[in-house]
């Protein structure tokens, strides 16, 4: 008589031990990746660190010889001198001011991705129009407490109604404006713009105040200054009052999408210097030097008249089939 065990059972084991070999080689594989990530991470940041350094090494060596060449050439010691500090100070600046972390495009794009799907199932869901405003708050930033707070003195603008009207700035304090004129309905949020605007009013030591030439330095400050795009062309339309600028290179993908930081940097910028609102507007392009083209048009450019019955019940009734299980503080429910 066989004592050899049951064939169902030596093979139930072997299936077993196979699957816990598997999922010890897949944690062994999981714990090499990881390190490997870290290990490239860690090697691409001193990469990095290192071509700076080389830089300042290069600078001081330069400023070096320099200093060498006033003392063996005593005639044109003032110039040499002159190149030996200035190489000297390039080099310390540059050594010490290396910057110790790298934040590439991809993060702050993916950073912003969040963002942009949230405001776009906001207005989905509440069925608002398709404007996009920039509105000045009732005080400047340098007015208030010296920073403008998280929206530098501007608040993004989405009317309920496409034949909106611009509510009165202490409406722009809380996210939902609700109003007795059913036209400045909509809601309020702070701009990605307004801390690249910030910054910017830091890169330069005062603004323009003339339309042409602030449209030219923010342009200029999103290509050269923040490196958000790869070009940028402005183009403005004094009589119209309107900013135009085509974008090339968007290190932030797609500029269409909801208050995208190019975007609203331009709008930001042009609300908070000419203290005026701006409607903004982005399409794409077939053009093969431009993807994108931004206009804003800087000034009251509300519809005009007053909406009728019949118009606001057609824009109520545009969210009637988002309502269920939701507040909306224009609704029937929440009309004053």
């Amino acid at each position: 008589m066989s004592n050899s065990p049951p064939t169902s059972t030596v093979e139930e084991d072997s299936d077993q031990q196979a699957e816990t070999i598997s999922a010890e080689e897949l944690a062994a594989q999981v714990e090499l990746l990881t390190e490997e990530n870290q290990r490239l991470r860690d090697e691409y940041r001193r990469a990095r660190q290192a071509s700076h350094r080389r830089t300042a090494l290069g600078m001081a060596g330069l400023g070096t010889l320099a200093g060498l060449g006033g003392i063996l050439f005593p005639s044109s010691q003032s110039v040499l001198f002159a190149l030996a500090g200035t190489g000297l100070f390039i080099a310390v600046l540059t050594y010490f001011l290396t910057p110790e972390q790298f934040v590439s495009a991809a993060v702050g794009e993916r950073t912003y991705a969040a963002h942009a799907k949230t405001g776009a199932e906001l207005i989905d869901s509440l069925g608002l129009s398709e404007h996009r405003l920039y509105l000045p708050t009732e005080k400047r930033p340098e007015e208030s407490d010296g920073n403008g707070g998280i929206d530098g003195g501007i608040r993004l603008f989405v009317p309920h109604h496409r034949e909106y009207g611009l509510p009165d700035s202490n409406q722009l304090k809380s996210m939902f404006v609700v109003t007795a004129d059913e036209r400045q309905r909509g809601i309020t949020l702070p701009p990605t713009g307004a801390g690249l605007f910030d910054e910017f009013e830091s890169m330069v030591d005062d603004p323009a105040s003339e339309l042409p030439e602030l449209a030219a330095q923010l342009a200029d400050a999103l290509v050269e200054g923040f490196e958000l795009v790869e070009n940028a062309t402005p183009e403005v339309d004094i009589d119209g009052e309107q900013v135009t600028i085509g974008i090339s290179g968007s290190r932030y993908g797609g500029v269409k999408r909801f208050d995208h930081p190019v975007a609203s940097f331009i709008a930001v910028g042009l609300a908070r210097e000419m203290q005026q609102p701006v409607t903004l507007e982005t399409t794409t392009t077939d053009d093969d030097r431009t993807d994108y083209v931004i206009r804003c048009s800087v000034g009251d450019n509300q519809a005009d008249g007053q909406m009728d019955n019949q118009a606001i019940e057609q824009a109520d009734n545009r969210v009637d089939g988002r309502r269920r299980g939701m507040f909306i503080p224009w609704s029937d429910d929440g009309r004053s």
